[in-house]
Order: structure tokens, then C-alpha cells, then sequence
């Protein structure tokens, strides 16, 4: 007796279409699985005879076969379990065959016939809606995950026997209605009200949350760099249902998603420690998995201390900064994750941090120095739009009681998602920004008055800028003047712009 329904393998962040076959036929008793499955799934022949037993069935005494088709896609994880268990149940004449038909089955079943979440649930939801199909069945702690996915049926269920007295139309589980709201203001404990101080730094944090573009501090300990990053997720703008979606999309495939917290409704603030490898950084491994960059995209990847990190670690952003995309080639497996991330990275000036410090003497030689900023390369200098150099504050602006900048969050939030509709209405997209324009698109779009014009040239060939620094400057003054307002790029756009390429020189040259 042959029996046959579909569930579902994820490759990167995409789920590919697994048929599930099963089939009774004389021989040593026993269930076999074919098609190049994991240890994970070849475990799950105990689980699923325990579940079925514990169910109330009982399998026949027969040579039973397991096909998980196609055959050269390789298979991991525990969610098989309820379609293999469903099949079974199908080929014992249990369930109506035909009920199997345009439905899913995902989930991994415990011994006693439980339903167990699994992750990579909302890709698979996403497959099913683009094949039609009529019904995906899956955990009920899933449930939340996968209601981000509108007009499209799913069932959530807690045992297997509620799925078979489903299929055979003897119980109908009630499921509750799930709501969710996109444009619930997020609330946060950090403002930018709380940096005392630091007025230049808010200006460029704020043209960096207008324009997507990525920005890189510089100075002393204890002048605020790690507090003001902490900051710029207050002031980004809200995500769209399509970043919401492809966000958690990557945190279900990564098993990051939580009854807690189902879904992805605000911008990823991702910091990892300087002593992460390469693979933890862009994602990979023998199961691959998103990495920080990935768990970052379409939010903030900040990265502290960053001339810490390991050389290849950072040599390693250069494609996904450019790209917005990570590809991972290995023997067996080749998948892309996307990696539109905001770069927001810190350092010292040098190892003992002091450089350039108006009162404190640097304790470093000058090989020190050059050894210590050596670490970052030309290339990844050059990918970062702001350079920002962070002086310490001031006595008199911490001894100043209940005083608070007039910049706050809010403040500075409304001013960056104005800048962000002016782009969505010049681009057509909401998801197109300043930082991503093409070399096409900035010849389009970045127009500049001939005074401005005349003032680059002369910068340029002052500090000797390459290509991509132009590029930068070009973009980040059209984020500016969006920010004012203005169609055309002014001479004090491109200035401003300017001061935040050159502020580093001095601290680049030996």
C-alpha cells in the first residue's frame, strides 16, 4: 500500500518542497528511510513508532519504506516527523488518502504523540502559499509565527491524534485569531536625550538613520561611542510588512523565534563580541545557518572594539556591505543570505586609547599604533560612509544637573522618517534608500549645483579621494539635503558631507 503527502526542507532561508512517500510491502519488519536524510531524521523512526503507539495505532508487522523525494536534496531536522507519521497513518488505511492531497505537514513529534515546535516554519508557510496549496498543518506554538502570512489556511495542533480525528473528520481544533499590528510605535529604554554632549554625533547619527549609511567612530574609552550606538534603533523608522516578514523569516530558519517572541516587529540591533569567527559572522557551518550580518539585515550590526576583531572577520564584510548579500559555497551546499544591514562600528584611536587625547597622554609606540590600525584595510575604510571622531565630553556638561539634550529620540526620529518618505516618492519603493544608490542611480539622482559641483573637484583632488569615496560623499550629501528638504545638492551639503570623510586622515597617516 502506497501512501504520499508533502512537507517541506529549508536551504538557506528557502524551503523546498519534500514529497513524503511511504510503502507496506512483505519483508523484515521495520521502517527504513530513503533519500539522503540526517541522523536527526533517521531518530525519527523511534519517535514516531513511540508517538503512534502512545496515540492508540499500532504498525503492521511489515517492511515499511520512507521516501523522502527528491532524492538528491539532502534533509535535516525533526520537522518531518508529523508528515512521516501522517503518511503512515494513511498507509494503514486510517486517514482517507485523499485527505492528504494540497495539504503540509511540519512538526516534531515527542513520544507520547506531542506536537513540538520546529524552526524554519515561516518559509515553508511562505512555499506552501506560492504552490497553492489549500492547508499547511503545523505545532501550535508555531501558530503566532506563522500568522504573519495573511490569506492563507493554517491549522495548529498540540497532539497527533487531534490531526487524525481532523483528517477523518470527527474534530475541528479551534483556533484563536491572531492579530498583528505594523504600526505600533516601538518603546525603548534608551534615548538620545540621556548623551550629554556630543551634538555633532547626533547630527551624524541622524543623517546615517536617513540614508541607511554606515558609520564608523573613533575615540578615547568613555566618551559614548557604545552609548550613542545603543541609540539608533529609537531613531530608525518603523519596519514595512515586507521587512518584517523577511526578518523573521531569518530568525525562524535560525531557531531564534520563541512563544515569547513569535514574529520580528522591530529593527535588529545585533552586537556581537570581538571574538566571533568567520563563519559565526557571515553565516555557514556543516547545518549552514544565518550569521550576525544576516540576524542584522534590515536593522544594525554594531560592532565594538572593532580593530579586535579578527582579520578575516572583517575583510570578510567587504561583499555583503557592498552586495546587501552573503553567498556561502561549500562542498555539498551553496546558499545566500541576504545582508542588508546599517554598519555602525567603534574603536580607539589606538591600544592604549588615548591618541590624540587633550589631556591624557598615549602610552603606544609608533609601532604599536601601526600594527593596531593596520587591521583595517583600505577597502573597508573606504565602504564606510561616516567617519565620525568622538571627543571626550566635557566636566561641565556631566556635572549639570537634570539637564537633557534637545535632541531626543522622538525628535530626531520624525526628522528621518520625513527623509525616508522623500526617498520612497524618488525611488518608488520604500525599501530603496540614499546608501544603496547604484553608480547609475547617483548620476540620476544626486544633482548638484555648480557651486557644490566646483567645490568636490577641488576637495577631491586636496585629499585625493578614490572613486567610492566620491560615491559616498555623494550619497550622504543627498541624504542631507533630503533632510532639509531640497531637490538639488547645495555647496554646504557636499561640505558636511566632506567632514565626514577627512576627519579621519590625520588618524590613517603615519
Amino acid at each position: 500500500m502506497l501512501s504520499k503527502t508533502l512537507s517541506f526542507s529549508i536551504l538557506g532561508i528557502e524551503a523546498f518542497p519534500v514529497e513524503v512517500e511511504a510503502d507496506f510491502s512483505l519483508g523484515l519488519p521495520g521502517i527504513i528511510i530513503v533519500g539522503l536524510p540526517d541522523s536527526s531524521i533517521k531518530e525519527s523512526r523511534e519517535r514516531i513508532r513511540s508517538a503512534l503507539k502512545n496515540s492508540g495505532f499500532h504498525l503492521p508487522n511489515k517492511k515499511i519504506t520512507v521516501n523522502l523525494a527528491p532524492a538528491d536534496l539532502k534533509k535535516e531536522g525533526s520537522g518531518f516527523d508529523l508528515a512521516i507519521a501522517v503518511t503512515l497513518l494513511a498507509g494503514m488505511e486510517i486517514i482517507p488518502r485523499e485527505n492528504l492531497t494540497k495539504r503540509a505537514f511540519l512538526g516534531e513529534l515527542a513520544l507520547d504523540g506531542k506536537i513540538k515546535s520546529t524552526k524554519g516554519i515561516l518559509p515553508a508557510i511562505i512555499k506552501s502559499k506560492e504552490l497553492k496549496l489549500e492547508e499547511v498543518i503545523i505545532p501550535y506554538e508555531n501558530l503566532r509565527e506563522a500568522s504573519l502570512v495573511k490569506n492563507f489556511k493554517i491549522l495548529g495542533v498540540k497532539h497527533l491524534r487531534e490531526v487524525t480525528d481532523y483528517l477523518r473528520g470527527d474534530f475541528v481544533p479551534q483556533q484563536e485569531k491572531i492579530e498583528i499590528l505594523m504600526d505600533i510605535e516601538s518603546k525603548y529604554e534608551e534615548d538620545f536625550a540621556d548623551v550629554l554632549g556630543q551634538e555633532l554625533a547626533k547630527r551624524a547619527f541622524e543623517i546615517a538613520a536617513a540614508g541607511g549609511h554606515n558609520l564608523l567612530m573613533i575615540g578615547p574609552p568613555g566618551a559614548g561611542k557604545t552609548m550613542l550606538a545603543q541609540r539608533i534603533p529609537t531613531i530608525l523608522p518603523p519596519m514595512s510588512y515586507e521587512e518584517a516578514l523577511e526578518t523573521t523569516k531569518i530568525y525562524s530558519v535560525a531557531g531564534l523565534l520563541s512563544p515569547e517572541r513569535p514574529f520580528i516587529l522591530t529593527r535588529p540591533f545585533r552586537n556581537p563580541h570581538f571574538g566571533i569567527s568567520e563563519a559565526g559572522m557571515i553565516g555557514g557551518g556543516t547545518h549552514p545557518k544565518p550569521g550576525e550580518i544576516s540576524l542584522a539585515h534590515n536593522g544594525v550590526l554594531f560592532l565594538d572594539e572593532f580593530p579586535e576583531f579578527r582579520k578575516d572577520v572583517i575583510e570578510a564584510l567587504r561583499q555583503p556591505l557592498e552586495d546587501g548579500k552573503v553567498t556561502i559555497t561549500r562542498a555539498s551546499f551553496t546558499v545566500t543570505y541576504p545582508a542588508k544591514f546599517m554598519l555602525i562600528c567603534a574603536m580607539n584611536p589606538c591600544r592604549c586609547g588615548y591618541y590624540g587625547h587633550p589631556t591624557k597622554p598615549c602610552q603606544c609606540t609608533y609601532q604599536e599604533i601601526k600594527k593596531y590600525r593596520s587591521k583595517l584595510s583600505g577597502p573597508i575604510i573606504d565602504r564606510i560612509d561616516i567617519h565620525l571622531e568622538i571627543p571626550p565630553v566635557e566636566f561641565k556638561d556631566l556635572i549639570k544637573e537634570n539637564i537633557k539634550s534637545s535632541l531626543d529620540s522622538k525628535t530626531i526620529r520624525k526628522k528621518v522618517i520625513r527623509a525616508r518618505e522623500i526617498q520612497s516618492r524618488r525611488y518608488g519603493s520604500s525599501l530603496k534608500i540614499n546608501a544603496k544608490l547604484k553608480p547609475k542611480e547617483i548620476k540620476k539622482y544626486c544633482i548638484l549645483e555648480p557651486k557644490a559641483e566646483e567645490f568636490l573637484e577641488k576637495v577631491a583632488d586636496k585629499f585625493n579621494f578614490s572613486a567610492r569615496s566620491i560615491h559616498k560623499i555623494l550619497k550622504v550629501s543627498r541624504t542631507i539635503a533630503d533632510l532639509e528638504e531640497s531637490e538639488i545638492i547645495l555647496k554646504h551639503h557636499i561640505a558636511e558631507a566632506i567632514q565626514y570623510r577627512i576627519l579621519e586622515k590625520p588618524l590613517w597617516q603615519n
